[in-house]
Parts: structure tokens; sequence; C-alpha cells
């Protein structure tokens, strides 16, 4: 799984590659407790599935996206 929720301090890191599978799963993350982080910086590629989750619920995200092209050509997702 590449969505993964530390326990020690409630962060939602994503890991790898984040495929379609994986947006259902932060969704899920997120609307549990929508004051969770989510460290992106391990995030390897990215499907706009999971960019899409990030945009419309709008997480505090922490460090730049480790997928070049998200953290080279798209806007950071957060609050706003």
């Amino acid at each position: 799984m590449t969505v993964v929720l530390r326990t020690d301090d409630g962060t939602i890191r994503l890991e790898g590659t984040c495929p379609v599978e994986d947006a259902e799963t932060l969704a899920a993350l997120i609307l549990e407790d929508p004051g969770r982080p989510v460290d992106w910086v391990g995030c390897t590629r990215m499907h706009t599935a999971v960019y899409q989750v990030l945009l419309s619920l709008r997480p505090v995200v922490l460090g730049a996206c480790g997928d070049p092209f998200v953290d080279l050509w798209l806007d950071r997702p957060g609050p706003g």
C-alpha cells in the first residue's frame, strides 16, 4: 500500500507509485480526520485521481511532491 497512516503522529504518507486505487483510501483517511496532514515527499509517481482528491479535500500538504511532474507543473493543493 502506498497510502500509509502514521499512527505516531497521524500524518498520511504517500510513498512510491500512487495508483488510481489509492485515491479512495486517501479520501477515506482525510475525511475520517480532515486535520491530518499529508506528506507526499516520498511519492515518486501520482495518478491524477490521487491529485484530484488532494485538490478537492484540501488537506495540509507537507514538503515538495516527490513526483517530478506534479512538483514542476501542478499547483500545490492545501487549505485556501
